[in-house]
């Protein structure tokens, strides 16, 4: 069996770890921020916008870059676009520029975490990828578990200063450890340069239909729970602990099983999931969704991640990952505010059924059009093989 466990794919996975978490750090203590410097709502909400916005603009543009010359010189300078946004938020003087620096501070996410993404598939076994993508995202999960607490305790305990500083210290130990990692990637200066690869579509949209759902969970649950008279952070502790014991073990079944079946199973329970939120009264249905939904989003995440993958051409992986952080911006931007509106007009029940929706759209886009782009079962893939 290929070795997963490197140094580089620890020190990659690490970095990640300690770089979401300076990033969920800001989830919830920058609109309580905007707020103090005088801001409202729509700040808020534009604060949030053009952060993604920016990300998803520049996401494609990065992806072609690392494949044309290196992961390397993007995860750097990416990091410390990223550091040096956070020491700025502090001396933003005024919404405007806080706005301005949101913009800033997306292009710099998209860049680093784009090229961090692209260097661990390069260093994942393909035999194994779908148990080293799991992995990778357990990363990524602790820090959503853990970041929101801990940078509401520091404001509270200390100041929004010292919660900048905290998230730019982490963002240069990341700095660091990338520093230190070896990249398996050798640039290819004469490679034609395609911002987008079209054989990606089928699970492109996939994701895409399956994060509007996480959108809208992740953005009006509090506001539902706290209609039913249910404590919200019960939920997200319970999705966050099943999305962590999940992601890891459906990885060794899509390497095992294929993705294809792992990623059908995942989407029919996140459906589940959803169905059961549209049912709840009290906190044992919370509880019994949050289960559901991570079983059912943990297990499908990594599993479709390591489809793009599969389909990819190896030179085109920083294009592949870049669709795939693209579609889940989108994802989430679009359902929150799509969502949001419906919640509006007709209630959290029907927001829920919606999500349902979009995840049996993305269901039915999935079973029939993907099937053909996975690998047979010799790892080479079914579309290529039938050209050879």
């Amino acid at each position: 069996m290929e070795k997963l466990w490197t140094k580089p794919f620890i020190q990659l996975t690490l970095g990640t770890l300690v770089l979401f978490l300076s990033f969920y750090l800001l989830l919830p203590t920058l609109p309580l921020y905007i707020k103090e410097m005088g801001g409202n709502e729509l700040h808020v909400g534009l604060a949030a916008g053009l952060f993604t916005l920016s990300a998803v603009i520049f996401r494609p543009v990065v992806g072609l870059l690392v494949d044309r010359f290196g992961r390397r010189p993007f995860i750097l300078w990416g990091l410390i676009g990223f550091t040096l946004s956070m020491v700025l938020y502090h001396w933003a003087a005024g919404i405007a520029l806080l706005l301005l620096l949101r913009i800033f501070h997306g292009a710099f996410w998209a860049i680093s975490t784009t090229a961090v993404g692209t260097s661990v598939t390069d260093v994942v076994p393909p035999s194994r990828r779908g148990e080293g993508l799991g992995w990778f995202g357990v990363a990524t999960t602790a820090a959503m578990a853990v970041g929101p607490m801990i940078g509401l305790w520091v404001v509270d305990n200390g100041s929004y200063l010292s919660m900048f500083m905290l998230a730019a210290c982490l963002s240069v130990v990341t700095l660091l450890l990338a520093f230190f990692t070896r990249t398996a990637f050798q640039p290819k200066p004469a490679q034609r340069l395609e911002p987008f690869d079209k054989t990606l579509m089928p699970v492109i949209v996939t994701l895409f239909f399956l994060t509007v759902s996480y959108g809208g969970v992740m953005t009006f649950l509090p506001l539902f729970a706290e209609s039913i008279e249910a404590n919200a952070g019960t939920f997200f502790l319970v999705f966050a602990l099943t999305l962590t014991l999940t992601r890891p073990v459906a990885g060794k079944l899509s390497d095992r099983f294929g993705e294809y079946r792992v990623i059908l199973i995942s989407l029919l329970v996140t459906m589940a999931g959803l169905i059961v939120l549209v049912l709840t009264t009290g906190w044992l249905g919370l509880i019994s969704s949050a289960v559901l939904y991570g079983l059912g989003f943990g297990a499908a995440q990594p599993a479709l991640q390591a489809a793009i993958l599969r389909i990819a051409r190896p030179e085109r992986r920083g294009v592949a990952t870049a669709a795939f952080f693209m579609a889940f911006d989108l994802g989430i931007g679009l359902g929150s505010i799509v969502l949001g509106w419906i919640s509006e007009q007709a209630g959290y029940g029907t927001l829920f059924a919606v999500s349902a929706v979009s995840v049996a759209v993305a269901l039915l886009l999935f079973a029939l059009r993907a099937k053909r782009l996975l690998p047979a079962p010799d790892g080479q893939p079914a579309l290529n093989r039938t050209q050879d």
